[in-house]
This record gives structure tokens, sequence and C-alpha cells, in this order.
């Protein structure tokens, strides 16, 4: 299964896109980065960390996670629900986050499934939904054809690629990007980067 390790990657599949879809060509002047994290315990924790909180915010707790050594299963189960608390985790996180610590998850093998076995598997953990999944094995995994189709930056994007008056929900985003294959991880990157070179422009942080 092919996977995204390089810019050159990201290059051929940009080009493959404006083939697929000349709505891409414009953007394959862009260099939008590799987006790539490490496998493994980590990685799927920062992505909870992250859910339904501002960057900003996501980072704050994260950089006191890091600080404090939680980066592993074990130190997470040694700390418990009160260490977690005092790191800023929020009483459902803290649950997604003890549950993904017991559940020895085999991170090694996921590099071995399908696409979609990846996601199954992702998603049977506690707090592990379908965006959580498809953005660790975008990044994290290094996938080349899965699509987030429920993260709101690139339904934006899309609305702006297309120039349309509404943004296109999870479920029509999820069956425009199917026209995109093989490379819809290529046309996530592209779209996250044109949604944020959309937003400097409008002076938004």
């Amino acid at each position: 299964m092919r996977r995204i390790e390089t810019e050159a990657d990201i290059a051929e599949g940009a080009a493959a896109l404006a083939r697929l879809d000349p709505a891409f060509a414009p953007l394959t002047a862009l260099r939008p980065p590799l987006r790539r994290r490490p496998a493994g315990f980590a990685t799927l924790l920062q992505a909870i960390v992250g859910q339904q909180v501002s960057t900003a915010s996501a980072r704050a707790i994260w950089a006191r996670v890091e600080e404090a050594g939680l980066t592993d299963a074990a130190p997470v189960r040694a700390a418990g629900e009160d260490g977690l608390r005092a790191l800023g985790f929020s009483r459902p996180k803290i649950r997604y986050a003890l549950a993904l610590a017991e559940s020895g998850l085999d991170f090694d093998a996921l590099a071995h499934l399908d696409d979609e076995a990846v996601i199954a598997q992702l998603t049977a953990l506690k707090g592990i939904g379908r965006w959580t999944a498809e953005i660790y094995a975008l990044t994290a995994l290094g996938r080349s054809d899965v699509f987030p189709a429920g993260d709101l930056a690139l339904q934006e994007a899309a609305r702006i690629l297309y120039h349309q008056q509404d943004r296109p929900d999870e479920r029509r985003l999820r069956q425009m990007a199917e026209a995109w294959s093989p490379w819809r991880a290529v046309a996530a990157r592209l779209l996250w980067e044109l949604y944020a070179q959309e937003k400097r422009r409008e002076g938004i942080q």
C-alpha cells in the first residue's frame, strides 16, 4: 500500500489530483507540510488531547503531558485519574486516555493492516471516533488514500475550492473525495494548506 513519506510523494499526488480534478490544478503550486508523526501511543494520545479544543489549548495540555513524561501507556496508567486531571484532561478524556493505556493495542501490527481495518481497530477503542482514527492513519502511518471528511477545516477548504456558498457536510465531502482516490491524503494536505492561506489572507489566527 502506498505511503506518503516525502515531499516528492506529495508532489506526485498533487499532479495526479490535478488530472483527476482540474479544480486542484491551482493547488499544485502549494507546498503543504508532510504532517507526519511517529506511529505509536503518544501520537494517538495527542490526538485525543486535541479533540474539540482549540489548537492553543491542545498544545498547552500536551506540553504538560510531555513534561510529566506521560507519553507511554505505563506512565499514564500509573498517573491515573488524578494525575491526568492535574494536567488539564477533561473527565471524558481521562476515560479515553486510560482506556487507550489499558487497551494493549499493537501499534506495530496496525502498519500492516489496510486502511479500513486500521480505522476499525482504532474506533473500537473508547473515545476514538473516525476522525481521530483517520488523522492517525494519515499522520502516523502515512496512508495515501485516507481522508478525514469530518474535519471542519477540510469542509471549509472544499467550499472555497469550489466557490460554493455552503460548506459540504461530512457525508457530502466523503462522497466528493471518492473522485480523488488513490491520493485522498494528498488532497487533504492541499486543502488544509488552502484553508491556512485563506485564513492568513483574512487576518485570522
